[in-house]
């Protein structure tokens, strides 16, 4: 039996990782030239407490679900995550209003821990917050993780256990024949399958469209954020939120796993299908501050190292299109838009069961949960980096100055898959320093070069025709 999941972002690396605990040969395609390069680079990166979320949806149940198991996930994929907990910070009487309605919620739906603390017990806990807050809710599920790392350590695990990856793989139509979904046809030619799996983020509508179905509706919400030097990152212990509105859960203050301080997302509905409008706007960025100082009044933006903006799958309905279609074979993990990072993982454990029981194939015996991630040289001890170096004097060699990235994790990270220089970053945090990669850069092309075999000219940003350099001065 054949599997087709499209989209190799976290929710489809999680269903392919899934699908690879069964007897089926599983197949992952992925239009960008590396995992995780579409709505899963840029976002939150939160692990949400759910109390958002209305009684009796998917959203509600994944998310719950989906919380619970990132520990577990943590644990076997070797990738960082702390529940740090959340505040949802109430200004005015409606605020806490508002709060108790949360909290409520979120006990309906099974989250454990919700309370609502004062203003001071807030200014206890999280020094830098505003003076005008009245109250907050506690949620201590709460946790953060780099959303790269979850896809990026899922398709590695998966690989490890039979996945067949394709890169740089667009699918353009897939076939169904008697009401039954039989092959995918890709810009890199035709591929027999039983089942497929449409995970394709923003892409998810279209695919859908190719088996006949009207569902999901989607259209493309801009958030846009700043990421601050770490010397702002103590300003927050916490993830920060204010009281929430009807079309979005706020700006966030946030602490990041390398211990950076996020602001944002802004909430823009764009006005027509448009997956790369992921320009930041003046207005943007100055809602974003904004939000973030009525939070925290101090925080200053003067401490930016990075802009960017994400792009996600807002569905019509406001609700995530999860499971079997009327086609045969043909299932859906689709309008992923938040909380779907949360979500994933419980997404990918029910989509598997679903489709396999369907087919009736059982599990692998041989299956392999573990994953070891590429050492870390800057979180290491000094007797550990010296046994590391004995073993290879490449990890002697710093490449990122800001996040002390050795040519020795550059080097496993080209082994593991990257190609590009996003790539590269993703996996070893090279380029994300405070410099944003101007030192670095120049090092990391001509270690992608030698390692690939390629000239520097070839090596691309993140793939198709973004060249870094574009040719030579000199011969």
């Amino acid at each position: 039996m054949r599997i087709g999941v499209i989209g190799a972002g976290v929710v489809g690396a999680l269903i392919a990782r899934e699908l690879c605990r069964y007897e089926v040969e599983v197949h992952l395609f992925e239009r960008a030239a590396d995992v995780a390069f579409g709505v899963t680079k840029a976002n939150s990166g939160v692990i949400h407490g759910c109390f958002h979320e209305g009684p009796g949806t998917a959203r509600a149940r994944f998310c719950v679900e989906g919380s619970a198991m990132y520990a577990t996930l943590a644990a076997e994929l070797d990738f960082p995550f702390r529940r740090i907990g959340a505040h949802v910070i109430a200004f005015t009487p409606v605020d806490e209003q508002t709060l108790a309605q949360l909290r409520d919620q979120g006990e309906e739906i099974g989250v454990p821990g919700l309370t609502i603390i004062s203003g001071e017990e807030l200014r206890a806990r999280e020094p830098h917050v505003s003076p005008q807050a009245r109250a907050a809710l506690w949620s201590p599920t709460v946790g953060i993780v780099e959303p790269w790392d979850v896809a990026i350590a899922a398709v590695e695990n998966a690989r490890d256990n039979g996945l067949l990856l394709h890169l740089n793989t667009e699918v353009t139509a897939i076939d169904v024949i008697g009401g039954r979904v039989r092959a995918v046809t890709t810009t890199r030619g035709t591929f027999p399958v039983d089942a497929v799996v449409n995970a394709a983020g923003l892409y998810a509508d279209q695919v859908a469209r190719m088996v006949g179905l009207s569902a999901p509706v989607l259209h493309p919400r801009r958030g846009e954020y700043l990421l601050l030097d770490k010397p702002a990152g103590k300003m927050a212990n916490s993830v920060l939120f204010p009281a929430p509105t009807d079309n979005s859960k706020g700006i966030l203050v946030l602490p990041t796993i390398d211990g950076n301080l996020l602001l944002g997302p802004t909430a823009d509905d764009l006005p027509a299908f448009t997956p790369d409008a992921v320009a930041t706007t003046t207005s943007g960025l100055t809602a974003a501050i904004a939000g973030a100082q009525r939070l925290v009044p101090k925080i200053d933006p003067r401490l930016t190292i990075k802009t960017f903006a994400g792009v996600r799958p807002e569905p019509i309905t406001g609700e995530f299109t999860v499971g079997p279609t009327n086609v045969r074979g043909f299932y859906q993990a689709a309008g992923m838009r938040s909380p779907g990072l949360t979500a994933a993982p419980a997404i990918a454990r029910y989509l598997a069961q679903e489709l396999t029981h369907a087919i009736n194939v059982p599990k692998k015996a041989a299956f392999n949960p573990k994953r070891t991630a590429i050492p870390r040289f800057s979180a290491l001890s000094p007797h550990d980096r010296s046994t590391l170096i004995d073993a290879d004097p490449r990890y002697g060699r710093i490449v990122c100055r800001c996040n002390e990235v050795t040519e020795g994790e550059i080097v496993a990270a080209i082994r593991r898959g990257a190609r590009t220089l996003d790539g590269i970053k993703f996996r070893t945090r090279a380029g994300f320093g405070r410099c944003q990669g101007g030192f670095c850069t120049a090092r990391i092309v001509a270690i992608l070069a030698r390692e690939l075999g390629v000239p520097p000219e070839e090596v691309r940003v993140r793939g198709n025709d973004d060249r870094i350099i574009v040719g030579r001065v000199r011969p």
